[in-house]
Formats: C-alpha cells, structure tokens, sequence
C-alpha cells in the first residue's frame, strides 16, 4: 500500500499529529504535499537514483519530503540535526547528495554549510535564511499531481558514529518500481508487532533514524496514525498515550528508564491500557528494566534485533521472553550464526560474533574495507555484535566487539555492567569503558549520571564500587567511578562511547 491510495480512500484522515503543536496533516494533504516536492525534484534535474538528504528536527514537513523521495525514485539520506556542519559536511560529500533539506533547528551550523559544504542546491523549511531556498516558496506554482516517471525509491541511512566516522548503508533501488508494492517491513509490522490501517501510532525519537523513520512510514503504508514527539519527555509520552490511546509504539530502553524513575503517583496517572504492542529495540534492554515494564504495561513489549544494514532481523514477544530472560529473539530474516575468531560456526552456548546467513544484501558506501570486513568467508554478514543462542535458536547480545575490554588479559564486556549500574535508584544513565593502565593494559571504568549531582562524590563511588562486587566477578568490577551531569547518549538510545574513550586516551596516544 502506499499513501497515496489511503488519499484516495479516506482523504481526510490524520496521517500525521504533532504531538507539542498539535499540527495534523491528513492524507489527502500528504499526498499533495509529496507530488507537489517530487515535481521539485524533477525541476532540479534530479532522476531516479539520484540523492537528496533530509537535516532537520522532527517536524511533518519530514514526511513530505520522504514520501516525495519514496514516489519520485530518488535516494534519501537522513542527517542527524545534532550534528556539527563538518559532520553534515561529511555526509553530504560522501553520500554525493545533489540538494540538502533542512530547518534552523541546526542554527549556526547553516552558515557554515553555505560556507564549506559540498555544490548543492539548498532549502529551508520554516523559514528564510541567506544562502537556503525557501522550500514553501519553491514549491509554488507547482502540480499537486504525480510526476510522469513515478517510481520507487529507498533511503541510505548513516551509522550513527559511535565508534568512528559514519558510513552509508547503499540498499539497491527496489527492483519493482511501484510505489504501491509490500515490503518485509510491512509484513513483519502486520504478522508479527500488530500493526494495522487502524493503528494510532506514537514516534518519541528522531526521525533521522532508521528504525522511526521505517515504522512511521509502514503506519504510513497501512493507512495509520503516526504521532510524532517533537522532544521525548517520560510524562509526556505516557499523556500522548491516554490522549490519543496509541496502540503500537516504539521505544529503546533508556525511554523505559526515564519513564520508570517518574514518581509513582506520576506515571500510574496515566492510563495506556490502549497499548497493544510496544516495540523496543536499538539496543539490549536489562532484564530489571523489561521485568518492570511488563508488569507494568502488561505482555505487550515486543523486541528486536536488527540494523539499518537489513541483513537479518530476530525477535521476541513478551511471553517467550519471560522463558528466555536477556534473550532478543529467534530470526525471521536470515539464519543466525554465532562465528568464532575463523568464522567458523560454534556450539549452542557459546560466546562468537553474531552472523546472519541469507539476510538482504548491502553495501557501506565508498567503504569497500567495511563491507568486507561485515562478511566472512561464508558470505555471512554481521553488525558487529557478539552474542550466543540457546539450543532453542534464541539469540542473547553480549555486547558490541569493538567495546571489549582487555584488562591483564580477560575480555570483559561493559553491557552487563552497565545494565547492572542502571538499575540503582540512584542513578539515571551509565557507561562502562576500558582506560589505559600500565599493569593490567586497560582498566574497567565506569561513568555515572546520578538522578542528582549531589552524589556525584567519592563516597558515593566507593558505594556503587562496594555495591558491584556483590553481583559482579572481581575482574568485572570498576576500578574506578567518574560522574558527568550527562552522558553523550544518541537521542535514539546509543552511546557514543568512542567520545568518552576518547578523553581518558587521550593523553596515552600523546605519549
């Protein structure tokens, strides 16, 4: 299905609901607003395959001009309007982007893209500043009709950059053109998550990232209603639900633990008995955390594993989670394959890379390193994630590879750690690293955001330290705890841990 046909359908029905400013675009204007964006294309010279990339803050002139891409053919890259103007500069050059679409959201980085950046055509949505095209105005005089070669199109999304410079990953155009065809998402969201075209939909992260952007448009697709957090706020979220009463939504854990440190009497305020499937995924939830929740929320929360790369896609509902506590799920695209240092397969139970056998194909753009180094000599593909599965095929994440940490020769993985760290009532987010040492190579620190920084003291480090060594192995047990008044977390739940490596290095790469 595609949006199009719900125009036709049920013209004015919400596609879309700004949640802050309580903007609504029905499908009828949505359909408009995307032919009338895709003739612009056509005016640029753009054709099919060529791309466009999308930098600005959530907002629903997002989704005009994604529809417009997904109807006129082109390759849309989504930026991160958190971005520096190098980072932005980055992308726009590696990805070849021919026109950048974006909003003041990104301030003074405006400016600096007129000044630097790549030759593109530039625009503004919102309003005016020197260098952009106003995108209203651009619009003008333009036919609200579909263009004569619709066809369609597929994004290239960036890795977020958590451990280095981000790379695109190139899916190949949709070898059926239609614009109208199904795809494994759609599938997936009606046979597995719950989804349907009376779906009431609540969106509380970025839509610059992949899994947002993917399940707004599938709502899209079904002929739903996606409700769009400009901002995430834990109350908030809860309120949207009893207002609007969402039925599917989507999440990543520290949603679930901001809103489960809101006072009682705040979050059991809020009804969300509407609720029927709560997705989760982007990063392995503590099993305290999802224990919470469930008995909160009820047998609702479905998680999955999977990555902007599409290779393969595990999941799980609630029901056989509760029988296989940490565990992401069995595979529905693909074969999991948990591979040892060879890439040779490994029994049940034990510790490997997570591969995928058989998932969708694709490449990270201008990286043919990268897209090797992901493939082993099977021709199984991988994100990078270390894990295991049970004799039943579920899949359990250790942690990413790239975040071990050797200390005096034992691989220890920060994601236990940090999961334990989390459920103290004393603190709000955590990430553990491995720092320079010279007996032990790297030592295992942690770094703490306490709910309040009056804690953040020796004292209390010596606690959490005194804490750890009751639930934790020694070697596993932080040497040492920093605090920080915020961790340089992704807004769609991911760390950037390599920042925070960065700075206890720092001096040991000087020397």
């Amino acid at each position: 299905m595609h949006p199009s046909v719900h125009a036709q359908d049920n013209p004015d029905k919400p596609a879309i609901i700004m949640a802050a400013s309580g903007e609504t675009v029905s499908y009828d204007q949505l359909d408009k607003n995307s032919n009338r964006i895709a003739h612009l294309f056509r005016q640029l010279g753009l054709g099919h395959g060529d791309p466009i990339a999308i930098c600005m803050d959530n907002r629903a002139r997002f989704f005009d001009l994604v529809w417009a891409a997904q109807r006129a053919g082109q390759i849309y890259i989504a930026i991160s309007c958190r971005l520096t103007a190098p980072e932005i500069a980055y992308i726009l050059e590696d990805s070849g982007a021919k026109a950048l679409f974006t909003s003041d959201y990104i301030g003074k980085a405006l400016d600096q893209l007129a000044d630097f950046g790549p030759p593109l055509e530039r625009f503004i949505v919102g309003s005016e500043h020197a260098g952009y095209r106003n995108l209203d105005k651009a619009l003008e005089g333009l036919p609200d009709t579909p263009v004569a070669d619709e066809r369609a199109g597929v994004d290239m999304l960036y890795s977020s950059g958590t451990t280095g410079q981000p790379k695109g990953v190139r899916i190949p155009l949709p070898e059926n053109p239609g614009i109208a065809e199904s795809n494994a998402l759609v599938m997936l969201a009606t046979g597995v998550f719950g989804f349907s075209g009376d779906s009431v939909y609540l969106s509380p992260a970025p839509l610059y990232h992949a899994a947002p952007l993917r399940w707004s448009l599938t709502v899209h697709k079904l002929g739903g209603t996606v409700v769009v957090m400009e901002k995430f706020d834990p109350e908030n979220a809860l309120a949207l639900i009893e207002k609007y009463k969402v039925d599917v939504s989507q999440w990543v854990p520290t949603h679930f633990v901001r809103m489960l440190k809101l006072p009682d009497e705040v979050r059991l305020r809020y009804d969300v008995s509407s609720l029927k499937s709560a997705v989760h995924a982007a990063a392995p939830c503590p099993i305290p955390i999802k224990e919470k929740m469930i008995e909160w929320w009820g047998p609702v929360l479905r998680e999955y594993y999977a990555g902007s790369e599409g290779n393969g896609f595990t999941a799980i509902d609630s029901e056989n989670w509760l029988t296989h506590k940490g565990s992401v799920g069995t595979a529905l695209l693909g074969i999991v394959r948990i591979c040892d240092e060879n890439g040779d397969e490994v029994p049940p139970r034990t510790e490997g890379t997570v591969y995928f056998e058989g998932g969708s194909p694709f490449t990270y753009h201008n990286d043919p390193e990268k897209t090797s180094d992901a493939t082993n000599k099977h021709g199984w593909t991988t994100l990078g994630d270390v894990g295991w599965v049970d004799e039943d095929g579920f899949l359990y994440l250790t942690d990413r590879k790239s975040f071990m940490i050797i200390t005096g020769g034992v691989n220890v993985y920060p994601q236990e750690i940090e999961n334990l760290l989390i459920t103290h009532d004393r603190i709000a987010d955590a990430a553990v690293i491995g720092a320079p040492d010279e007996d032990f190579g790297e030592r295992v620190v942690a770094i703490v955001q306490p709910l309040d920084m009056a804690d953040a003291t020796p004292e209390f480090g010596e606690e959490l330290i005194a804490w750890m060594r009751h639930h934790l192995s020694g070697v596993k047990v932080p040497r040492q705890v920093d605090f920080l008044e915020e961790l340089p977390r992704h807004p769609t739940g991911k760390l950037y841990k390599r920042l925070l490596r960065d700075e206890y290095w720092k001096d040991a790469k000087a020397g």
